[in-house]
């Protein structure tokens, strides 16, 4: 990798793994589908403005782009955050984290099935073996990284396999779908779409109830909309523009660690000696996936990104 890569790779997994941190801080005074519609609402002004102020970048008009990034954005977005956020509610930041971790593995074992032209090979096949393994010793050891449970709720994994599966899926639907359309544009339209389809959802099924929201919360809500999301989105395309997809495939192997140490330090979340054993078995796993200098065609345009 690129040394000129190195800061921003590493700005890139703070502000993804802080936003994780501060997503499981949010959850504790909004309902999770309200958190994520007024954040992605917040989000869309922010890639409006773009639109508007920035010289040569226009909101796209192509029906075609919309219809597939919309879909991309329901799919790969909408459910997939739904799913990490609300699972927050079982699970620490730096365990969901880990989980999330595997979406690069998820996505390369699917697209084996899927895409005829992304065939295994035997490396990746341990790869993807490793990153699996890492994530069931967290799921059969019961961790949960929480000081006051004993115990990992079984429903905190599974919404997030689910939003990690359904994300992955996505991803290969893009590789086919998507490639050839400007990274941006898509990525502003999932914010859109994400918008347009949480926040009614929320709205007709929880309603909306702040009075347990203090300044406390709407600044994690804030912080996560700006961050996590939209300078998320703009630092993302600006690192595959620059320096291609291998940084965009470090970040992340540092997104768990940032989002372990900010739940300790922060939230007084748990970092036990399996969760670091799982984090080292699926790093480890994720990196063999990467070949030198060269990753697969599959992650080279639309990588997996960690905002939650």
């Amino acid at each position: 990798m690129n040394i000129a890569a190195l800061p921003y790779v590493v700005l890139l997994a703070f502000f993804f793994g802080s936003s994780l941190v501060v997503s499981r801080f949010g959850v504790g005074q909004f309902e999770p589908t309200t958190y994520i519609g007024i954040r992605m609402i917040i989000s869309s002004m922010l890639a409006l403005a773009v639109y508007s102020l920035a010289t040569g970048r226009r909101l796209p008009r192509d029906p075609e782009l919309w219809k597939r990034a919309t879909l991309l954005g329901v799919f790969g977005t909408a459910i997939p955050m739904t799913c990490v956020v609300t699972s927050l509610q079982y699970l620490s930041s730096g365990v969901a984290s880990l989980l999330l971790a595997t979406g690069p593995a998820l996505t390369v074992l699917l697209a084996n099935f899927m895409l005829p032209e992304e065939a295994l090979n035997r490396r990746q096949i341990l790869g993807v073996s490793l990153a699996m393994g890492g994530a069931l010793l967290l799921a059969l050891s019961g961790e949960n990284g929480l000081p006051d449970a004993a115990d990992a709720a079984p429903i905190g994994y599974l919404l997030t396999i689910t939003g990690t599966v359904s994300g992955s899926l996505m991803v290969i639907y893009a590789r086919k779908r998507l490639r050839h359309y400007d990274a941006y544009d898509v990525g502003s339209i999932r914010i859109f779409t994400t918008a347009l389809t949480v926040m009614p959802f929320s709205l007709l099924t929880v309603g909306f109830d702040g009075s347990t929201v203090d300044g406390a919360g709407l600044l994690a809500l804030c912080y996560s909309a700006l961050v996590g999301t939209f300078l998320g989105l703009l630092l993302s395309f600006y690192n595959v523009k620059r320096f291609g997809a291998t940084p965009a495939m470090m970040t992340t192997y540092i997104i768990p660690i940032v989002a372990g140490i900010g739940g300790a330090l922060f939230l007084g979340e748990v970092i036990s000696p399996t969760m670091l054993v799982g984090m080292i078995i699926i790093i480890s796993g994720i990196a063999l996936l990467q070949e030198f200098r060269k990753p697969t065609g599959l992650l080279r345009r639309f990588p997996h990104r960690g905002s939650y």
